[in-house]
């Protein structure tokens, strides 16, 4: 992909935040497996398909604060506040069998070890105890299951269908609920 191509597969890498001092740089919320990491794969994209060339990233706290070849004032930064920015599929190293991109996984049709359809997955939610997708059932609330290989023991991204175990998975009980029965408390 040429460098001033705008990204024909997004991935998304970060999410700018506030602007950090006075000259341009800006808080970035890395989604790359090394937060500093941003400017590796080459220049960077907002939806609207302006480029952006990382000139340097550095983590502080839990934000990497990074310069942008394209902004030098905090009003420049001011401007970026929210915007997401990506790169083509294309540049990113090839994942591992168990490893996915989570571009990957949205949009991906969910069913049961049974075959039976749970829904879709919209959105992947990473809270701090491990990575949640979250899926939407036509005419029902969606809901979050853990995406551990005992809730979802297959993914097939040929057949755009991830497989759901329900039990692992907290979509149903089991069979040896304890407390049910025998319960001493009043």
């Amino acid at each position: 992909m040429p460098d001033s191509t705008p990204p024909q597969r997004p991935v998304l890498l970060g999410i700018v935040g506030a602007p950090h001092g006075i000259r341009g740089e800006v808080r970035v919320r890395s989604f790359t497996e090394e937060p500093t990491d941003l400017g590796a794969y080459g220049p960077l994209f907002d939806e609207n398909g302006r480029r952006f060339t990382v000139l340097s990233a550095r983590t502080q706290k839990n934000v990497v604060v990074v310069r942008l070849a394209e902004v030098t004032s905090r009003e420049g930064a001011e401007e970026l506040r929210g915007r997401e920015l990506f790169v083509d599929r294309s540049v990113l190293p090839e994942e591992d069998e168990d490893e996915f991109y989570e571009a990957d996984l949205v949009g991906l049709s969910a069913r049961t070890v049974a075959g039976e359809e749970v829904g879709t997955v919209v959105a992947i939610h990473d809270f701090g105890a491990g990575t949640i997708l979250e899926i939407a059932g036509e005419g029902r609330a969606s809901v979050m299951i853990p995406f551990s290989e005992a809730a979802v023991p297959a993914v097939d991204l040929s057949a755009q269908v991830l497989t759901v175990e329900p039990v692992a998975a907290g979509l149903e009980g089991s069979d040896d609920e304890e407390g049910d029965e025998g319960d001493p408390r009043p």
